[in-house]
């Protein structure tokens, strides 16, 4: 049987495959949240500061997202499949490495190799979504994975809560080792074993670096922020440094023959709109969860399990959402679905800008994170099927690599951002919550509006056909 081909019965089994690699992706995008109800027992057992847990959440996120690109490219490069299942593998060793870290440098040092393997993961996984399937049957298998993104980080709070409580926050990682080694021995069968496209020793390497870096230097500048203030120099340098180096990579992806990111990628507006889409859409939902836990241990004094078990219906009404929108943007379009997602997300996170520190979390926090959750999981939809719609088989790898590095990005900028808003005292106090919260309300309001304008006409047809900016 030759490689190049895919083996017999495999697009037979297209569905399950399916099933099998959003089971992959939910473990890498649960990762993200999974970390945020543990980190007070953290903090505890590993003598962790402010700074040092922001970093907890963001080293993960950072290099998940930075590294996205050059995923992607090694997917188109190498096979998807080979990729994927590397990604795999070191996904599934480092979060073992993190449960049995025994302080914060071997954690940090874990977050970041599983970042890393996220990275190879998912473009490549979603390049397989793309490919596996075609025509109408596209559009409803991108919009499971869609709702995978916007689920798994729900359910990463609750299923965090259960285990800081139960066993102890090491099983937070550890629970990824037995589900990473049941995938690799499943995966491999219903995989495609698809062809190279391109050598793999020209790949841009020094654009990976200059991302990479620069992402990690915009963090850093923002994590700063809290301890330093906007206007310090220890914020403003790196902010600055930060774009200087996006800067150099602009730069250096026009002079390179093999670009990390081709630059006319950028100038197909659905591939726009939906990367920016999903990058605020990320930045809400996952600053929710991250305020959301801490408040909810911070100022009302929950325990981890009552934490975790408070965003079960979070977790339902994102589903729920990611549901409504793959249905709706098929129907009313991404321009509707997107504003009304968006407004929606706006209407529920207002009252959180008003929350008084007595108020009882099951009546005001709850509803009000389940009516955003509901808007922001239609928008996860819509971004990934705006930007993903007109993308031929063979850009797949790449497309797929620019709509999760903005996933990414926006976790890990959401999180420095609200940790430096509303953990600006030891203990937090209710006031740092409550301007934070009213950021992201206005964000989210602000997109609500721009988004009409911001989105192509029409509605997106996923047939793997030629594409071209709208």
């Amino acid at each position: 049987m030759s490689t190049d081909l895919a083996p017999p019965g495999v697009h037979a089994r297209r569905w399950r495959a399916l099933a099998l690699i959003c089971a992959a992706q939910f473990m890498l995008i649960l990762d993200v949240t999974v970390v945020n109800v543990a980190l007070p027992a953290l903090a505890a057992d590993l003598a962790l500061g402010r700074t040092a847990l922001t970093w907890v959440v963001t080293a993960y996120t950072l290099c998940f997202g930075s590294l996205m690109l050059l995923g992607g490219r090694l997917a188109d490069a190498l096979g998807a499949r080979r990729v994927l299942l590397a990604g795999l593998i070191l996904f599934t060793a480092a979060s073992l490495l993190c449960g049995l870290a025994p302080n914060a440098a071997v954690l940090l040092s874990g977050r970041a190799v599983q970042g890393i393997g996220a990275a190879l993961l998912s473009p490549a996984a979603l390049a397989l979504v793309t490919t596996l399937f075609h025509g109408p049957e596209r559009a409803r298998a991108i919009g499971a994975w869609a709702a995978v993104g916007g689920t798994g980080s729900a359910v990463g709070v609750l299923l965090g809560g259960a285990l800081t409580s139960g066993p102890g926050w090491p099983w937070i990682f550890y629970v990824n080792v037995p589900t990473g080694l049941a995938l690799l021995a499943v995966l491999p069968g219903l995989l495609p074993r698809n062809a190279p496209t391109r050598s793999a020793r020209r790949l841009d390497l020094s654009g990976a670096l200059l991302v990479t870096a620069a992402t990690g230097t915009l963090v850093h500048g923002l994590v700063r922020a809290g301890d330093s203030g906007w206007t310090a120099p220890a914020t403003l340098l790196p902010l600055l440094g930060a774009a200087a180096l996006y800067g150099a990579f602009a730069a250096a992806e026009r002079r390179t023959l093999t670009p990390l990111m081709d630059p006319r990628m950028l100038t197909r507006r659905p591939v726009v709109a939906g990367s920016l889409l999903m990058l605020v859409a990320t930045a809400l939902l996952i600053s929710f969860f991250f305020l959301g836990s801490m408040r909810l241990q911070h100022v009302h004094g929950l325990d981890a399990f009552r934490t975790g078990l408070l965003f079960l219906p979070v977790a339902l009404t994102t589903a729920i959402g990611a549901h409504l929108g793959s249905r709706l943007v098929t129907t009313l379009g991404p321009r509707a679905c997107t504003t009304g997602g968006m407004a929606l997300a706006a209407a529920g996170c207002l009252p959180l800008a008003f929350l008084a520190p007595t108020a009882d979390p099951w009546t005001t926090l709850l509803p009000a994170l389940a009516t955003a959750a509901l808007g922001l999981g239609a928008v996860f939809v819509t971004a990934t099927t705006t930007a993903l719609g007109l993308i031929p088989p063979h850009e797949a790898g790449l497309a797929s690599g620019i709509v999760n590095t903005f996933h990414e990005l926006g976790g890990a900028i959401g999180v420095a951002l609200a940790s430096t808003l509303a953990l600006d005292t030891t203990p937090p106090s209710p006031t740092g919550f409550t301007t934070a919260f009213t950021v992201c309300a206005l964000t989210a309001t602000a997109t609500a509006l721009t988004a009409p304008f911001l989105i192509p006409r029409g509605r997106p047809h996923p047939t793997g056909g030629a594409h071209g900016a709208h």
